[in-house]
């Protein structure tokens, strides 16, 4: 895996509102999402939904569990300010998610227990993610994971 780049803090230029209609195919930019404005995973799975064009049901169900995975830890184990962005790439065709928070603590993959409700979220995007990693900047860290996705 090649180290990811350096990425900075969430401005306030970054944040693009939960209610645009812009998807994310009809910008070259990132589309981002509050966390801390919506406080709900289920809003972060919606918003994910409705800017995300282009890729298949099975496709979209894969992004839909990282993205899960990836904003529940930032809300169990992260701090504010909390961001999370999508970005698509056509070649080769990868969805980026990116969730930012100002925690430094490291994700680990967990091990997959019977009758156990925690620790298996990054086993869960290891699975289902091209690649992913940790980016640590000095307030906080992104965590981002990349889903391959037809052309």
């Amino acid at each position: 895996m090649t180290e990811p780049a350096r990425r900075t803090s969430p401005t306030a230029e970054d944040v693009t509102p939960i209610h645009s209609s812009s998807r994310l195919g009809d910008s070259p930019r990132p589309r981002s999402l509050d966390l801390d404005e919506v406080q709900d995973v289920a809003a972060a799975r919606r918003w994910t939904s409705a800017v995300l064009s282009g890729v298949t049901d099975d496709e979209l169900d894969d992004i839909l569990l990282v993205v899960d995975e990836l904003v529940s830890n930032a809300f169990d184990h992260g701090l504010s300010p909390r961001l999370m962005r999508l970005h698509r790439s056509e070649e080769p065709c990868l969805v980026s998610v990116e969730v930012c928070h100002a925690s430094t603590q490291v994700p680990v993959l967990g091990r997959s227990r019977l009758g156990g409700h925690q620790g298996r979220g990054m086993l869960i995007v290891n699975r289902l993610a091209k690649d992913w990693g940790v980016t640590l900047v000095p307030h906080g860290k992104t965590v981002c994971a990349e889903v391959e996705c037809e052309p």
